[in-house]
């Protein structure tokens, strides 16, 4: 595995192996993750080869997306690689926010 891959979290890590391993675009990736499909369990549906009925993991996910959320295509398309930074930047600020509304009670909870 690459450096890079390394430092990803498990769940990012886990959609990045899913879109070599299916041959997904950025915009396919996310557009699963939003509709909350499992990176680990594309296998299931993505055997179109042996299951001649099945249609292929790519259009499957965007024929979903498109049924569900009514758009052909995600607004904006962030990588997988680029998820992590953007949660990692809203961090601080939502620490900020929870210290600030504990007010003085020390984080006890305590009135």
């Amino acid at each position: 595995m690459e450096k890079s891959q390394k430092a990803l979290p498990p769940k990012v890590r886990a959609w990045g192996e899913a879109r070599k391993r299916h041959r997904l675009s950025p915009a396919q990736v996310q557009m699963a993750r939003e509709l909350g499909l499992n990176p680990g369990k594309r296998g299931k549906i993505s055997n179109h080869r042996q299951e001649p009925w099945k249609v292929p993991l790519p259009q499957f996910i965007e024929h979903l997306y498109l049924r569900r959320v009514g758009r052909e295509r995600p607004r904006a398309v962030t990588p997988a690689e680029k998820w992590e930074r953007s949660v990692a930047a809203r961090k601080p600020a939502r620490n900020a926010v929870a210290t600030n509304a504990r007010g003085d009670q020390g984080g006890l909870g305590l009135p």
